[in-house]
């Protein structure tokens, strides 16, 4: 007798029909062509969560660029006197401490123009 695995299969064809729920036109209704879609869309995510991590660190550096000038030091300036000082903040933390607390991103900026 032959082994056609018909609710396996169909368990199978559900689950990916469903991962192509909301897509436009055939791709979410034919089940060849929802295929490739959900195969291209997770290509497309994986693409998409490396990006999104340049593109944080672009943010963050832009934002430490800005309010380093305001204190009279450029970025490639800061960054540098603060690895000479053994001051370990990384680029997160110091946009963070330049937008909430200003105060305290001018006494690095201070400590990295003595420096």
């Amino acid at each position: 007798m032959r082994a056609t695995n018909g609710a396996a299969r169909h368990q199978m064809i559900k689950r990916l029909m469903k991962r192509a729920k909301g897509f436009w036109g055939g791709r979410h209704k034919m089940y060849r062509v929802a295929c490739e879609a959900v195969k291209r869309a997770e290509q497309q995510s994986f693409i998409g969560r490396r990006l999104k991590k340049r593109q944080f660190r672009s943010l963050w550096i832009k934002r430490i660029s800005i309010a380093a000038r305001e204190h009279g030091i450029t970025y490639s300036r800061l960054i540098n006197a603060l690895q000479r000082l053994d001051i370990r903040l990384d680029r997160k933390q110091l946009s963070e401490l330049a937008i909430l607390q200003p105060a305290a991103f001018a006494e690095i900026c201070a400590k990295a123009k003595a420096a």
